[in-house]
């Protein structure tokens, strides 16, 4: 976990999706939007987001129990393919 990481969980648990760009543009993640997109699909592989299609991503219960305290990232498998 990086901190553009938990920035990111933290955005898309208060305003439900977003794209990278507009997550750069928001302010709110201070990391470029092609950055933010490989975090976005590092998350995604490890079950913290979701991609909805059209370069649109939203947060999942994973990522929501992260934020709480209540999963360890550690403890957490990629589904990325090897």
């Amino acid at each position: 976990m990086t901190i553009c990481d938990e920035r990111i969980l933290e955005r898309l648990s208060e305003v439900e999706t977003d794209r990278q760009k507009g997550m750069a543009d928001s302010g709110d993640v201070r990391f470029n939007w092609k950055y933010i997109g490989e975090r976005y699909r590092k998350l995604t592989d490890y079950g913290m987001l979701q991609h909805l299609g059209n370069g649109v991503y939203r947060i999942t219960e994973v990522g929501e129990q992260y934020l709480e305290g209540e999963v360890d990232a550690e403890e957490l498998e990629s589904d990325e393919s090897d």
